[in-house]
């Protein structure tokens, strides 16, 4: 009997001891697979669209029609706490054909509270209107700033790798972005002889192994943050390797502000908001088009461009109709070199009337005259007029 009662006893010792055994394994493996996991990954969709109606003016020609716009989804992903993903496509109508792009598709990895490090093709943040203001239901206006977007003087996108974040001194916020980027590139004439001597930004390749850098510091000297001060620059060689022009160097810089606060006695919320853009490129001879005779032509390539915007919105009076109302009023310019093909030196007075049916969706009713020397490929005094309705929702 002691011996039954003995065998059973260890036959017991022995089973809770592989129990155990087999316990610890398991909490191992679940330990190892719980390491190995990348953490808790989230996906989003946002984005917007726009579209509307135009009538423009110029001379004694004038067309109006319905614009198709643009529609921009946003795709986002979060890989864990600290690496993201982001990237944005573009659709819209080009020559009576219906394009897809990307402007911008990049990695970020969150090294600290105060630095973020990204990768990838990205909105350049020279000033704040092309990284903050462009998107069609942010931007006040149905249009662009003289010296924005396409055959502009201020840098779009780019690829390359940027350090930014922000910190406190004392009680000022200041906020940094540094960046190594492929950099802008020069149009030497080869295949636009009329554009010859201009930038042209967000390539994917390079046509140097020169890198350009650049970056921008904000400032808010104020605690309550109303106040924003910017200071953006950029340089690097935008010639191609192997050509004349390879040590051909551009210097980009840029001023902002932007000033929001409520104004008690008015009842109303004012957002005053500017940019100036300054672009220097080196001196070069370029062809003169269509001559076999060797002859080359130079200028002094400087060039530069403004804009000021106030926005108005009685946000704090009692009629519910008129607090969603927001009058807007820009004034811009843009000067390109003297003596070359592609002189300019157009000025702009927009005026818009919006309603906000809520916090990202507006309608926008708009008027819009530029005057002076226009169209690059063959300057001639312009005067245009445009009216416009356009409505515009993120998502």
């Amino acid at each position: 009997m002691k011996k039954i009662i003995l065998s059973i006893l260890t036959v017991g010792v022995l089973t809770v001891q592989a129990q155990d055994t087999l316990s610890t394994i398991d909490r191992q493996a679940l330990q190892n697979y719980q390491s190995l996991k990348p953490g808790k990954s989230k996906f989003m969709l946002r984005g917007y669209y726009h579209t509307g109606f135009e009538n423009v003016a110029e001379g004694d020609e004038s067309k109006n029609q319905f614009n198709f716009g643009k529609i921009a989804p946003i795709l986002m992903y979060k890989q864990s706490d600290r690496l993201f993903i982001e990237a944005e496509f573009e659709g819209e109508f080009e020559d009576g054909k219906f394009q897809w792009g990307i402007e911008y598709a990049n990695m970020s990895f969150v090294l600290n509270k105060y630095m973020t490090i990204r990768a990838g093709k990205f909105l350049l943040p020279f000033g704040t209107f092309m990284e903050k203001l462009h998107p069609a239901w942010i931007n006040r206006l149905a249009t662009r700033p003289l010296g924005f977007g396409h055959d502009g003087i201020a840098p779009t996108t780019d690829v390359g790798v940027e350090l930014r974040g922000a910190f406190y001194s004392g009680s000022v916020k200041i906020n940094y972005q540094a960046y190594v980027i492929n950099g802008p590139q020069l149009k030497d004439g080869t295949n636009e002889p009329e554009e010859a001597g201009m930038l042209k930004f967000g390539y994917f390749e390079d046509n140097n192994i020169d890198k350009s850098v650049g970056g921008r510091i904000g400032v808010f000297p104020f605690s309550n943050g109303m106040l924003e001060l910017g200071f953006s620059g950029l340089t690097g060689k935008v010639g191609a390797d192997g050509s004349v022009y390879e040590n051909v160097r551009a210097n980009l810089y840029a001023i902002d502000f932007s000033l929001v606060r409520n104004v008690n006695f008015l009842k109303s919320m004012i957002d005053l908001k500017g940019q100036y853009n300054y672009s220097q490129i080196s001196d070069a001879n370029y062809i003169v088009p269509d001559d076999t005779t060797g002859l080359f032509y130079d200028f002094n390539n400087i060039s530069n461009s403004y804009y000021v915007q106030l926005s108005i919105r009685p946000s704090m009076i009692d009629n519910e109709f008129l607090r969603k109302l927001e009058l807007v009023g820009r004034y811009s310019s843009l000067q390109t070199p003297e003596g070359a093909l592609w002189e300019q030196n157009p000025t702009q007075t927009a005026l818009g009337l919006n309603y906000w049916f809520d916090w990202r969706t507006v309608l926008k009713l708009g008027y819009q005259t530029t005057d002076g020397l226009g169209e690059h490929d063959a300057p001639t005094p312009i005067t245009q007029n445009m009216f416009y309705i356009h409505v515009a929702m993120g998502f």
